[in-house]
C-alpha cells in the first residue's frame, strides 16, 4: 500500500486551469481518470489526511503510485477527453456500466445501393439508420412484418439477393407483395431507396402523414368503385396503426426525449433508459455497475450520459434528456451533448405532468432491475457459501452462521416506534420467520434502548421455549450440552464426576467450565402479555422463537451493538455472536472493539450482510408506516363494543361528521336506523371520553379544515 505523500506534487506544479488527470499504480497502469474545472483544487483534495477521505477514494490513492494531468482549454474538452481515456484505459476505480446483454436495434442500411431492413446488435456502423434499442428481437420482427405491407423494403441477406438476381426469380416475400423485389428489377434503385426513407420517417415518429395518405387513397378508390384496391389500402392503414399501438403514446406533445433513472445502494447502482420518439417509447435498456469510486447520483448520471452518447451523432442524441439529478458541470455536459447532436439539447429534471409520471415509471424499472440483479447473485449456491465463510472468517466465528437474524428500529420523530426481525438461513431470506415488535418499555426516541428491549424480548422467548420443553433445566451432567448434539446451552456447566462436596460453598457459584457444581439457570424475567407463548402453538413442532441464530446483526454502530450484547449477557446467553452494520461506510462493528472490521468492497460476505440489513430496514419501515396510517385513520367509534363498520358508517352518514355526532343527544343518536338506546349511550360515552383532536390546517392556505369525514377526531 503506497503512501500518497510519496508522490504528492507540490501545489505550484499543478495548473489552475481545466483539465483531466490520471492516477497510475506502481506498474504504470491507469487506475483512475477524472476531470476538473480547476486541476489544482481537485487534485489537492486527494492528498488530504486519509481519515478524511471516503473509503473508496482512500483505497484508490493508496493503490496509486503517481498522478499526471493534461490541460485543456474548456470544460467540454475535459469531458470529452475523460470519456476517451476511460474507454481507452478501462481504469479499475472508475464507474463503468456493464450491460448484461447486447440489445437489438432495428437497422436500415442506407449505405447500400438497395437498403435493407434487419435486426442488428453490437457496434453501430456509419451510414446505417438505427431505431431502438428493443428488449427482444422478436418485437422488431413483429413490427417489421406489419410495416412491410406498406413499405415493402428488402429484408433478405446479400447471398439471397444475389441468387435471386442471378435466377431472375424473387424470394417468397416478393411473391406475397412484402418486398418490392428490386433484385429482379420490379422497382428502380431510386424508387426502392425512397421506400426505405419513408420507412425510416415512419419509424422516426412521422406517422400521421402516411396514415392520412392511405386513408385518402382508400376513400378515392372506393369512390371510383375499385373496391379491391380500397380494401388493400384499408388493411395497409390498419397494419400501420397496429405497428403504432405496439408503442403506446406516453407524451402527448410528440416529444423526442431520453429518460434516465438510477436506483442505487452503497455498493451497486442500476440504470434504466427509456427512449421516447414522437411521444412513444421506442426502446428501453438498462445497466448495472459497481460503485467503485465515491460517486453520488449526479455523478452516476454524468457517467451514464458519457456512455450513452459518447459515440453518437445527430438525431441519435435527442432534443431532451430527462434525469433524476443534474451533473455537477451541467453547462459543460449540455454543451457537449449539443455539439454531438448539432443543435440545442435540454438537460433537466422533470418537475410535473406526464414527463414526471413517466420518470416515475422508469425509476420503478430501475429499482426492479437492481432487485433482480441482487436476487440472481444471491440465488447462487456457491456464492452464498463463500459469503457465509467470509463472514465467519471476518468475525472470528468457529463455523459459518447458517442462521442470521437482523434487527432494525423504525419510527417517525419518536412516534410509532417499532422494530423488525428478519431471518436468513443458508444465505436466503426465510420470510415465514420474520417478526415485528412494538416498543413498549418507554416513550420517545432512543434507538439504543429500543434495540436492548427488542433483543431481550426475543431471546427471553427463546429461553422460555427451552424451559417449556425441558431443554433448559435438563442439561446432561457430563458435557453440558443437548442430548442430540452436545451443543452447550446458555448457563449450562459441567457437573462433577466425583462425590459431592460435604460443605457446599456459601458464596455465589462460579460460572463457566471451571465450576465445581451445577449452576442454576438464570431467572427469566416475567413475560409481558405480548410476549406470552400462545398455547394454541403446542403441537409438537418447533415454535416461533425456538431456533437460536448463530449470528445477530443489528442495524447500527457501536452503541446498538453494545445494547444487543448487554441484553444477551443479562439473559446468560454467551454462544450467539453479535455484530452491527453501519450504513454510512458499511463498517462491521463487534462488541468491545474500538475499531470496526472493514470487509473488502467486493466481498460476498459484505454483500450478504448488506442484503440482510436492507431487508430488516424494509420490513421495519413497512410496519411503521402501516401502524402510523392505522393510527391516523382511527376513530373514537372504534372503541365502542358491538358497533360494526356498517353502523359506524350509518352514524357518520346521518350526522355528517364525528364532530356533529359528538354534539348530538342520545335521543338523536337513537334516530339512526339500527342504533338502540344502549348502543347510543355507549357511543355518547366513547365520544365524551375522547378528547377532540386539534383542527386540521391546510398548509397551503392556512385555512382551518372542518372535520367532515369521520376518519379522526
Amino acid at each position: 500500500m503506497a503512501d500518497p505523500s510519496s508522490y504528492r506534487p507540490s501545489p505550484g506544479q499543478i495548473p489552475d486551469s481545466p483539465g483531466v488527470y490520471k492516477f497510475r499504480d506502481e506498474h504504470r497502469r491507469v487506475i483512475y481518470v477524472g476531470k476538473a474545472k480547476n486541476l489544482r483544487q481537485r487534485v489537492a483534495n486527494y492528498f488530504q489526511d486519509l481519515a478524511g477521505l471516503h473509503p473508496r477514494t482512500r483505497s484508490m490513492v493508496t493503490t496509486a503510485a503517481s498522478v499526471e494531468w493534461t490541460v485543456v482549454s474548456t470544460e467540454v474538452e475535459a469531458l470529452q477527453l475523460e470519456y476517451t481515456w476511460i474507454k481507452e484505459f478501462d481504469p479499475r476505480f472508475n464507474v463503468k456500466y456493464r450491460d448484461d446483454k447486447s440489445y437489438p436495434y432495428l437497422a436500415v442500411t442506407l449505405n447500400e445501393e438497395f437498403p435493407r431492413v434487419q435486426v442488428m446488435r453490437g457496434a453501430k456502423k456509419k451510414g446505417v439508420r438505427y431505431f431502438g434499442p428493443y428488449g427482444h428481437a422478436w418485437a422488431i420482427r413483429e413490427t417489421v412484418d406489419l410495416m412491410l405491407r406498406v413499405f415493402p423494403v428488402r429484408t433478405c441477406s446479400a447471398g439471397v439477393f444475389k441468387n435471386a438476381a442471378r435466377t431472375g426469380r424473387p424470394c417468397l416475400l416478393g411473391y406475397i407483395d412484402k418486398c418490392s423485389a428490386p433484385c429482379v428489377g420490379r422497382v428502380t434503385p431510386e424508387e426502392h431507396r425512397e421506400l426505405a426513407e419513408d420507412f425510416c420517417d415512419f419509424m422516426a415518429g412521422r406517422t400521421g402523414t402516411y396514415i392520412r395518405r392511405l386513408e385518402k387513397d382508400m376513400t378515392q378508390a372506393a369512390e371510383e368503385m375499385e373496391y379491391e384496391r380500397a380494401a388493400r389500402l384499408r388493411d395497409d392503414a390498419g397494419a400501420l396503426k397496429r405497428a403504432m399501438e405496439k408503442s403506446a403514446v406516453v407524451l402527448a406533445d410528440a416529444t423526442d426525449a431520453d429518460l434516465i433513472a438510477v436506483a442505487e445502494d452503497e455498493l451497486e447502482a442500476a440504470l434504466q433508459i427509456f427512449h421516447v420518439r414522437g411521444g412513444r417509447v421506442r426502446g428501453q435498456r438498462g445497466w448495472v455497475t459497481d460503485k467503485v469510486e465515491a460517486v453520488d447520483t449526479a455523478g452516476l448520471v454524468e457517467h451514464a450520459l458519457q456512455q450513452l452518447y459518447g459515440e453518437e451523432r445527430g438525431d441519435a442524441v435527442p432534443k431532451e434528456v430527462l434525469v433524476p439529478a443534474l451533473p455537477e458541470d451541467t453547462e459543460a455536459v449540455s454543451q457537449w451533448l449539443a455539439e454531438r447532436r448539432g443543435s440545442q439539447v435540454s438537460l433537466r429534471i422533470p418537475q410535473r405532468g406526464d414527463k414526471k409520471d413517466l420518470m416515475a415509471t422508469v425509476q420503478r424499472n430501475a429499482q426492479q432491475a437492481l432487485g433482480l440483479h441482487k436476487t440472481k447473485r444471491a440465488s447462487d449456491l456457491t456464492t452464498r457459501s463463500r459469503a457465509l465463510e467470509e463472514i465467519a472468517e471476518a468475525l472470528g466465528l468457529d463455523t459459518a452462521p447458517l442462521r442470521i437474524e437482523c434487527y432494525d428500529i423504525s419510527h417517525l420523530q419518536g412516534d410509532d416506534v417499532v422494530a423488525s426481525m428478519v431471518v436468513f438461513e443458508d444465505g436466503l431470506a426465510r420470510k415465514s420467520e420474520y417478526r415485528r415488535f412494538q416498543i413498549k418499555g418507554f416513550e420517545g426516541q432512543d434507538d439504543v434502548r429500543s434495540m436492548h428491549e427488542v433483543i431481550g424480548r426475543r431471546f427471553k422467548r427463546y429461553l422460555q421455549e427451552k424451559e417449556r420443553t425441558g431443554e433448559w433445566e435438563q442439561a446432561p451432567q457430563t458435557t453440558g450440552g443437548t442430548p442430540e448434539t452436545g451443543e452447550a446451552l446458555p448457563g449450562a456447566t459441567s457437573a462433577p464426576t466425583g462425590p459431592a462436596p460435604a460443605d457446599p460453598p456459601t458464596g455465589p457459584a462460579p460460572a463457566g467450565p471451571a465450576a465445581t457444581g451445577p449452576v442454576p439457570a438464570p431467572a427469566l424475567p416475567a413475560a409481558s402479555p405480548a410476549d406470552e407463548i400462545d398455547p394454541r402453538e403446542d403441537d409438537g413442532r418447533p415454535k416461533r422463537f425456538a431456533y437460536p441464530p448463530q449470528l445477530v446483526v443489528v442495524d447500527g454502530g457501536q452503541p446498538q451493538v453494545a445494547a444487543a450484547q448487554r441484553a444477551l449477557d443479562e439473559l446468560g446467553i454467551d454462544d450467539i455472536a453479535v455484530c452491527g452494520l453501519a450504513k454510512r461506510l458499511e463498517e462491521v462493528w463487534l462488541p468491545d472493539d474500538d475499531d470496526p472490521v472493514v470487509l473488502p468492497r467486493s466481498s460476498e460476505g459484505l454483500y450478504l450482510l448488506q442484503r440482510v440489513r436492507d431487508e430488516a430496514h424494509r420490513f421495519a419501515i413497512t410496519y411503521q408506516r402501516a401502524k402510523r396510517a392505522k393510527r391516523i385513520r382511527s376513530s373514537p367509534l372504534d372503541d365502542v363494543a358491538g358497533l360494526g363498520e356498517t353502523r359506524k358508517q350509518a352514524l357518520i352518514k346521518h350526522f355528517g361528521s364525528v364532530k356533529k355526532l359528538r354534539q348530538a343527544t342520545i335521543e338523536e343518536i337513537c334516530e339512526v336506523p339500527g342504533i338502540g338506546r344502549r348502543t347510543a349511550e355507549s357511543v355518547a360515552a366513547a365520544l365524551a371520553s375522547a378528547a377532540p383532536a386539534a383542527p386540521a390546517v391546510n398548509t397551503a392556505t392556512g385555512e382551518i379544515m372542518e372535520e367532515d369525514d369521520g376518519g379522526t377526531s
